[in-house]
């Protein structure tokens, strides 16, 4: 698998709290860095969502959340708690809004670029602001009445959070603390694949490639 020119290294996993890893076994983080601008998608990414907006449709959609790889993150959301036809995973999420749509809507570089990768894959992904980050990136629960940057309140306690070696970056699925993620100015995206038990590692690296591939479209 060639690795797409901007990307700084190549892509690493994250470290896995031991206690979180114990609990959920097969769950794993693998991110990379790439160099690149934000802002508007240019005009060959914006053709590659129409593109992806035509091959995906209704039928199409019932059968992907059947797939292996989606179906194993309907299993981990169970195991975490949350209902997947109620909260949907980032997959599921996305073809929900391209049905509801009738296409995939381009928003940005950056986020175009994830959609691509997690519809073509299947692998939930995440960006952050790399030059916000501190020290590597991994999943832990939040402690005690940590606090979480755009949010008044504490976290709840045991909540699975992205993290770097200092805060949580963003909790699992969900929210980007405030600052932390891709933004007007970013010059460095930090993109991160969240792999559960029942994806395989060389799916995480396909899909930071073909988002990180897009990225050059």
């Amino acid at each position: 698998m060639k690795i797409p020119d901007q990307w700084e290294v190549a892509p690493e996993p994250g470290w896995v709290d031991p206690k979180l890893a114990e609990e959920f076994p097969g769950l794993s983080i693998v991110s990379t860095v790439l160099e690149t601008t934000t802002g508007r998608s240019p005009e060959a990414l914006r053709e590659r969502l129409r593109s992806l907006s035509d091959r995906i449709g209704g039928s199409q959609a019932i059968q992907l959340r059947q797939q292996p790889i989606p179906w194993a993150y309907r299993v981990f959301f169970r195991h975490i708690g949350l209902d997947p036809d109620t909260t949907r995973t980032p997959v599921e999420q996305l073809i929900f809004e391209r049905i509801h749509d009738g296409a995939f809507k381009s928003r940005n570089r950056v986020e175009d670029a994830l959609t691509i990768g997690m519809v073509e894959v299947g692998v939930a992904l995440r960006a952050f602001d790399a030059d916000r980050v501190d020290g590597r990136i991994g999943l832990r629960l939040s402690a005690e009445g940590e606090g979480f940057e755009g949010r008044v309140s504490p976290l709840p306690g045991g909540t699975i959070v992205v993290a770097d070696e200092r805060r949580p970056l963003g909790i699992l699925f969900d929210r980007t603390a405030e600052d932390r993620g891709v933004r007007r100015g970013t010059r460095r995206v930090l993109m991160a694949a969240i792999g559960v038990r029942g994806v395989p590692e060389i799916a995480l690296e396909e899909a930071l490639w073909v988002a990180g591939s897009a990225l050059r479209a």
